[in-house]
């Protein structure tokens, strides 16, 4: 825009110039040549002034907010075991692929758009809209694309294409690389939004499964620069309805407001700025920087948060704790939790099965057991899950594996459990152990990658299965149904239990 206006007042003031006296300039070729240089000043010198950090480090620092430590497992409840996610963008590209790969035809016309992670009913889905494949794809197809799919993040054979909801077919007609007036951003300028920021244009759908585009709109703050989020927009994808609401507004099942990519902008002027600019080039006292990547996590609470870990300069494998920060209010915690990286974890997690040449995917952050932990899962070469792995953030020597969630989550029990005396905690908050005494009513072994688990229930708490190793006592594999046993145990919900002593009565062993 401003070179524009610039090229035309230097080409309007050249044209307005005496050839025979080039010093005789018109009073309109002085306003030219005038206007050019409060141009320039206004694209070269202004911005100088109100947006370069170094006078500004302090306004950089203070847009994340106020960044304030906390205390982990009183934020986070721990985990379940079966909500544990294990499929990341890229297979579910490659599902999504395959669900359109079995109607014929459809991908000739259509492709996947972006997956977006987000929850539907309290359970984690990749969604993606279906859309045009070229400009001659959308000419024939003006009435929009067919539906979209939905790939369970945490179940690989559920993958869904949803063609309609109440007997009406879903029709994708508004859409980022669309023409004309079905163009998402150009529907939207239409619309009325000219004045404010529009980023991340995001594919949800609310609860009852209606698809929406979910824009967020922001404002710079710091001269030409601070982006910060200051609502959301919605577009319906089939009618073209648009909504506004401010962030305190918008509906619950809306998942992000606050931009990936934003947020790691400010997490690193916060860290960056902690001493001033000057500090953060010479000396770096101080100076802490997000580790590479950045995932979405999930807690209990339904809140979905951006998380990434928090390094000091210079470090490589370590991390001094994480930042999560509501991905809708924006509020922002730090957990000064001293460990590994991301990409250490995943090194280990590799290292521990190199003769196989899996691949790990890059890990989400979980409480598991009071615990923080990477979940990872390692795929082989065609993309196919055939491992998972929980790796402790504190300790990444920590490691459990196997072939399937649970399997692996009670491999890392173990080894929690048995490092006990290395000061890893195992336990959230001021949870008492119970006591429970019963008769055997069964008792099974079944062998999971090498190792055996006993699965045992009692009399007196019929509803629940124990399992254990006869890593806790040696009268485990010799107990027999009608046998009256003693258990004491952890229990942190979700089925998450941990036995610590077991006695069975029956038996004298020495």
């Amino acid at each position: 825009f401003y070179s524009i206006f610039i090229l035309f007042f230097a080409v309007a003031g050249i044209a307005g110039i005496d050839k025979d006296n080039v010093f005789n300039m018109s009073k309109i070729t002085k306003f030219n040549f005038g206007m050019v240089a409060l141009l320039f000043v206004i694209v070269l010198i202004l911005p100088i002034f109100t947006t370069a950090p170094i006078f500004h480090s302090g306004k950089y620092r203070e847009l994340i907010g106020t960044v304030e430590e906390s205390d982990f497992t009183s934020d986070l409840s721990p985990v379940s075991v079966e909500d544990v996610r294990l499929v990341d963008e890229e297979m579910a590209i490659n599902l999504g692929d395959k669900k359109i790969g079995e109607i014929p035809g459809l991908g000739s016309v259509s492709k996947l758009g972006k997956f977006t992670i987000q929850s539907v009913n309290d359970e984690l889905f990749w969604v993606a809209p279906l859309v045009h494949r070229d400009t001659i794809k959308w000419i024939t197809n003006l009435d929009g694309t067919t539906g979209y799919i939905m790939v369970s993040a945490t179940n690989p054979q559920d993958v869904r294409f949803i063609q309609e909801l109440d007997g009406e077919p879903v029709k994708i007609i508004y859409q980022p690389e669309a023409h004309l007036h079905q163009n998402l951003a150009r529907h939207l300028y239409i619309n009325g939004y000219v004045n404010v920021g529009l980023t991340d244009y995001s594919f949800e759908i609310d609860d009852d499964g209606n698809p929406f585009w979910v824009v967020t709109l922001y404002n710079n703050t710091i001269g030409f620069s601070g982006r910060d989020a200051v609502g959301v927009a919605t577009v319906n994808a089939s009618t073209g309805e648009v909504e506004s609401y401010s962030i305190d507004e918008a509906p619950e099942w809306i998942d992000r407001i606050q931009p990936e990519q934003f947020v790691v902008e400010q997490i690193r002027d916060w860290g960056t700025y902690i001493n001033g600019f000057f500090n953060s080039i010479i000396a770096e006292e101080g100076v802490l920087i997000p580790t590479t990547g950045t995932s979405l996590v999930y807690g209990e609470d339904g809140r979905s948060y951006w998380y990434t870990g928090i390094t000091s300069s210079g470090a490589d494998d370590s991390t001094i704790g994480f930042i999560l920060v509501d991905t809708r209010t924006k509020e922002a915690k730090l957990y000064k939790q001293p460990g590994a990286t991301e990409l250490a974890a995943m090194s280990s997690a590799e290292g521990k099965v190199q003769e196989t040449g899996y691949n790990a995917t890059f890990p989400i952050m979980y409480n598991v057991l009071g615990v923080p932990t990477y979940v990872m899962s390692l795929k082989d070469k065609a993309g196919l899950i055939k491992r998972v792995a929980f790796v402790s953030v504190e300790d990444y020597s920590l490691l459990g594996i196997g072939e399937t969630t649970s399997e692996a989550y009670r491999d890392y029990q173990d080894l929690l459990k048995s490092n006990n005396k290395n000061n890893v905690s195992i336990g959230a908050g001021d949870n008492v152990s119970e006591t429970l005494k019963g008769e055997v009513t069964r008792i099974s072994s079944d062998v999971q990658g090498g190792n055996t688990y006993y699965y045992i229930t009692l009399d007196s708490k019929p509803e629940q299965v124990f399992i254990t190793t006869s890593d806790i006592s040696d009268e485990v594999p010799l107990t027999e149904p009608g046998d009256l046993v003693e258990i004491v145990f952890d229990d942190y919900g979700n089925n998450n239990i941990i036995i610590h002593e077991y006695n069975n009565f029956m038996l004298n062993l020495k």
